[in-house]
């Protein structure tokens, strides 16, 4: 599957296409198919989101999981700090970006 991300233009959050428009869950994001590149243009055009990308992802339990870790970072938050990530109290964060 592939997903579109990007960054919020004013605050620099990372955004994941949902279908409808732009969400800061990764949960949220909906495989943009063939369609894409289209929507990248579209959109970078439209100065809705800040460098729009696609990325390889694959379905998991609780939503989509980038294929690059890089990535995957994106989606949890900072790694240096802890507290600053999306869900700060999941145990189970390290491994999933790992």
């Amino acid at each position: 599957m592939k997903l579109a991300t990007g960054n919020d233009l004013r605050s620099g959050d990372v955004l994941w296409w949902d279908g409808q428009g732009w969400s800061r869950q990764i949960a949220d994001a909906v495989d943009v198919g063939t369609h894409g590149l289209a929507l990248i243009a579209e959109e970078e055009a439209a100065r809705r989101v800040n460098v729009p990308y696609l990325v390889d992802a694959e379905p998991g339990p609780d939503g989509p999981r980038p294929a690059h870790i890089k990535d995957r970072i994106r989606a949890r938050g900072p790694t240096v700090r802890g507290d600053l990530a999306r869900a700060p109290a999941d145990p189970g964060a390290g491994s999933w970006v790992i």
